[in-house]
């Protein structure tokens, strides 16, 4: 069951929609914040055979690409570096970049068991198995329900840059147009070896890049994801390192290049 559930009660022949009573009580008993989206934004749960997913869009425009922010791995430890019970993120660094596009057709699409309530979630689905099969065929399977065949512009931050890229090379049915990714991961087994991390025994991995115009912002001051992984990975024509930026702030003055 979604967290955003619209539920339906039917009272003298009329339904009523009780979402936002809904909404509330689920917020309080899971001590979330509501999310504040622009009003030009829809909320969407988007059901595939593995996941939930969860996603806010803004679709007007019929021939403009759609481009879709899909998140990184949220809070998916504690500060004692033992797995959380929700990956929800903290941060609402790339929800409100999604939700500042400018552009016509716009979507913020969650990783599985953010946002919602899933029975099908285990800890292992935003730890060790983050990028497992059953995780990339759910995002796969909502960028299509998204899309369908029209063109798209992918966008990947931190965890999702990795996302994004394997969706890439795993559904060449998507008509995946551009790819820019912010603060990614481009290859686990590199990112974790290089900071000393545990491997993601459970992940599938990235390896080659996708075969599409694309490009990699990656944070001078960054810690989680240094730009010299990147620059292992990645030629440097397509990497800017952003100054002064770190993970999750500073990228102010590349707005414009994320937005184009």
């Amino acid at each position: 069951m979604g967290l955003f559930l619209l539920q339906k009660v039917t009272k003298r022949g009329k339904v009523f929609h009780m979402k936002k009573i809904v909404l509330f009580f689920l917020l309080v008993l899971l001590g979330c914040a509501p999310i504040k989206a622009p009003d030009s934004f829809t909320y969407k749960e988007l059901e595939t055979p593995e996941f939930t997913l969860a996603s806010w869009q803004k679709i007007t425009n019929s021939t403009a690409p759609i481009r879709i922010y899909i998140e990184g791995d949220g809070h998916a430890f504690n500060h004692n570096g033992q797995p959380t019970s929700n990956p929800t993120p903290k941060s609402d660094f790339m929800r409100q970049l999604a939700f500042n596009d400018p552009n016509p057709n716009v979507v913020y699409l969650a990783r599985p068991c953010q946002y919602v309530e899933d029975d099908r979630c285990f800890p292992s689905d935003w730890t060790t198995g983050r990028f497992s099969k059953a995780v990339l065929d759910s995002m796969g399977k909502a960028i299509k329900q998204i899309a369908g065949d029209r063109r798209v512009v992918l966008i990947g931050y931190s965890g999702g840059a990795l996302v994004s890229g394997m969706i890439i090379n795993r559904n060449p049915d998507i008509n995946v147009i551009k790819w820019l990714t912010i603060a990614g991961v481009l290859n686990h087994a590199t990112w974790t070896t290089n900071l000393r991390l545990k491997p993601l025994v459970d992940s599938l991995d990235l390896k080659n890049l996708p075969n599409v115009p694309q490009l990699h912002l990656v944070g001078e001051k960054d810690r989680v994801v240094p730009p010299s992984i990147t620059q292992q990975l990645v030629p440097g024509s397509m990497i800017i390192v952003v100054p002064g930026a770190d993970h999750a702030a500073g990228y102010e003055r590349y707005l414009p290049t994320i937005y184009q």
